[in-house]
């Protein structure tokens, strides 16, 4: 399969493991490449628009070193709780009460792709919607303490303990709320 990419240079630019593996499942070769960027939108932006806008930022940072034959995939996923991002946590008592927040509630997971190729941008996301049953105060603290969700936004992963556990219904696709809508990358990638 995507038998058009065998000239084609494929680069995931993102630290996340979970992608990293996602990206593998279609059976691609790609390299990885990084770099720190600080991940800064307007204020004034649709919160529904963040992933985008972030997902293009940090394409931009690779424009200028990228070759004709290269396809530069960026991503970014955020979690919505009404009308609030939740980002990542910056401490243990943050992640805590961000499961607090979501639990018995359903928030909304935005993952945003950019494909770059020969000078071009493609962005394009995906929205799910997850529903958590009520959860303990002894469940959040053994998530929190004993899977560290500092890098993920809204301080979960949907993959570990907690989605187990926790995720009562999803409507949308599941590697969405991963980190990356595998069925819009895939077809997007049939069409270079």
């Amino acid at each position: 399969m995507l038998d058009n990419l065998s000239d084609k240079n494929i680069i995931l630019a993102s630290k996340s493991p979970r992608r990293q593996a996602l990206l593998k499942g279609l059976d691609i070769d790609f390299e990885i490449r990084t770099k720190d960027i600080e991940e800064v939108y307007p204020q004034d932006l649709a919160i529904t628009k963040v992933p985008e806008y972030l997902s293009k930022l940090k394409a931009d940072a690779f424009k200028e070193e990228l070759k004709e034959n290269d396809i530069l995939i960026t991503s970014d996923t955020v979690v919505i709780l009404g009308d609030k991002i939740l980002e990542k946590p910056r401490s243990e008592e943050e992640a805590k009460a961000m499961i607090r927040q979501l639990s018995g509630k359903t928030h909304t997971v935005i993952t945003a792709v950019c494909m770059t190729h020969s000078g071009q941008e493609e962005v394009f996301s995906d929205h799910s919607q997850v529903t958590f049953c009520k959860l303990s105060e002894e469940e959040i603290t053994y998530y929190i303490q004993k899977y560290k969700p500092f890098d993920k936004a809204g301080a979960y992963g949907v993959q570990e303990w907690i989605g187990y556990i926790a995720m009562d219904r999803l409507e949308g696709s599941y590697f969405t709320v991963m980190g990356l809508p595998l069925h819009k990358v895939y077809h997007a990638l049939k069409r270079y």
